[in-house]
């Protein structure tokens, strides 16, 4: 942005930023430290230090006790407490609920298994009640709350409406951003759960610092999320990664097909049923059984074109696999790198998620993080 010599507020604006980015690297520097890292004068650094103490979110940190007599340098650091962010995952049969501090330290949360068959309006009750109970678990209110981002299954529209879902009863064509908005007074996001599961695994998973990385969650259905050059690519229309909708690529029913019962889960094959029937095969294969290993290849096998069809697509360093079918450990896992790798024309590596069945609660903290950050380093300040 080009500054002028009628811009002091803007100027003003840009040495707070910069000042807030070195603190929000970490450590205690003392104001010369600080304007060194910034290049700022030490007048100039005090006076971002001064407004941004003003706002909350810097404190000049308490000399240590029992140090030598003479005036110690003054030390600063960044409010991590001064705001919160609140991640919700939201599927068929649970919601998991965690509260970060603004540096993504989990300080709060709460699960809560859902029936499958609860309307939209119980659903979404049952979301604000384990809310509720994740915020007094930190000691927090929702006046403490910046950034609301909520993980669910499906094709999530610009505005944070569910455009289509087939997994959750009910779900599409809920406005989940705008019901959620309601019980949040800050922004709320929504967006698709594997895209925040391959943002989780980024963040602190198994894909840590990698850029370009494709996330399987593999579960009562198999969905894909993609990250590329380190950005989460959600498509025009928000639709990118689900491949899984053509029955030809094989990532439709996995749960069922594991579970041996073949077709999607109706009345005489509730979901929970199937997802139980899944974990009994793949913890029998674990063990070494040979008719659940038979099944658990064939599975992988059928598989492996969808998977292979996402690598050839956007040539990812790094497939993670994840979801409900991967907690019983990496025998999946294992047979989808024999099938998958001989489709591929690059040495993609099929790696296990490292966060089990919180990456798209944590993927959710992230994005909330990140909302709540691009407002807090705008040089514009308006509103939010």
């Amino acid at each position: 942005m080009p500054l002028h010599g009628g811009d002091p507020s803007v100027l003003r604006r840009l040495n707070s930023v910069a000042t807030l980015r070195a603190l929000r690297g970490g450590g205690e520097p003392t104001l010369t430290e600080l304007a060194n890292l910034v290049s700022l004068s030490r007048p100039t650094t005090e006076g971002a230090l001064s407004e941004l103490t003003a706002r909350g979110l810097v404190e000049e940190v308490a000399p240590e006790a029992g140090r030598r007599l003479g005036r110690p340098a003054r030390r600063y650091r960044f409010r991590a407490e001064a705001g919160h962010a609140l991640g919700v995952e939201i599927n068929a049969h649970r919601t998991l609920v965690y509260v970060a501090d603004l540096d993504g330290r989990v300080v709060g949360g709460h699960r809560a298994d859902l029936d499958v068959g609860l309307a939209p309006r119980e659903r979404l009750s049952a979301v604000r009640g384990a809310a509720r109970t994740a915020l007094a678990e930190a000691g927090l209110t929702r006046s403490e709350l910046w950034a609301v981002a909520a993980g669910t299954p499906g094709v999530i529209d610009a505005d944070g409406r569910i455009a289509i879902c087939t997994v959750v009863p009910g779900w599409q064509g809920v406005h989940l951003a705008r019901e959620l908005g309601r019980s949040f007074p800050c922004p709320v996001l929504v967006e698709n759960d594997a895209n925040l599961a391959a943002v989780a695994e980024r963040w602190r998973g198994a894909a840590e610092n990698v850029d370009d990385v494709v996330y399987v969650l593999a579960g009562l259905h198999t969905g894909a999320g993609a990250l590329i050059g380190g950005r989460l690519h959600r498509g025009r229309w928000g639709a990118a990664g689900e491949v899984g909708t053509l029955p030809e690529l094989g990532l439709r029913d996995t749960a069922a097909e594991l579970a041996g019962l073949g077709t999607s889960p109706g009345p005489e094959r509730p979901e929970p049923q199937a997802d139980r029937a899944a974990e009994e095969i793949l913890a029998a294969a674990r063990a070494g059984e040979p008719a659940a290993l038979a099944r658990v290849d064939q599975v992988a096998g059928r598989m492996a074109r969808g998977i292979a069809a996402m690598v050839l697509a956007l040539d990812p360093e790094m497939v993670i696999v994840g979801g409900a079918l991967t907690l019983t450990g990496d025998v999946l896992v294992r047979e989808l790198r024999r099938h998958v790798l001989p489709l591929c024309l690059g040495p993609t590596r099929i790696e296990a998620s490292t966060l089990g069945d919180e990456s798209v609660g944590l993927g959710a903290v992230r994005l909330a993080l990140d909302r709540i950050e691009a407002d807090l380093l705008r040089l514009d300040p308006g509103p939010s």
